[in-house]
């Protein structure tokens, strides 16, 4: 029964592996779409003349900001996407190694289970 118990644990461990592997790329799609939105607004920025007005949404108000500051803003925010993107990545492929290694732990120790109820009945096969 220990050894079942102990299964059910390794078991526990690959289903929250899979939810935190669902968790990072649902952060690497959000992350992704920040990103696209970051470099069409970026791509805007460069098409203006230096002469031209932009407002910076803060709360319910537009605030007029000048256009260097906007495009320096949007340069750090580009960047810090995409280094979260990398972390991001670097945690699913770190979850994915582990989760593969869990599994084959869990197969394993299946294959274990099969293997002694086989052996069980053949024994009680022979008694007969």
């Amino acid at each position: 029964m220990a050894d079942m118990a102990k299964f059910e644990e390794e078991i526990s461990k690959l289903k929250t592996l899979e939810k935190d592997r669902e968790k990072y790329f649902s952060s690497r799609q959000e992350m992704e779409m920040r990103l696209t939105e970051s470099r069409n607004v970026k791509a805007e920025l460069d098409l203006m003349d230096s002469d031209s007005k932009v407002y910076k949404l803060m709360g319910p108000v537009l605030v007029r900001q000048d256009l260097e500051e906007a495009r320096s803003t949007v340069e750090k925010r580009l960047e810090f996407i995409e280094s979260e993107i990398k972390r991001v990545e670097a945690s699913i492929t770190d979850v994915n190694k582990k989760s593969i290694e869990q599994r084959d732990k869990v197969m394993n120790m299946q294959k274990a289970f099969q293997m002694m109820a086989t052996q069980a009945q053949q024994q009680a096969a022979q008694k007969k």
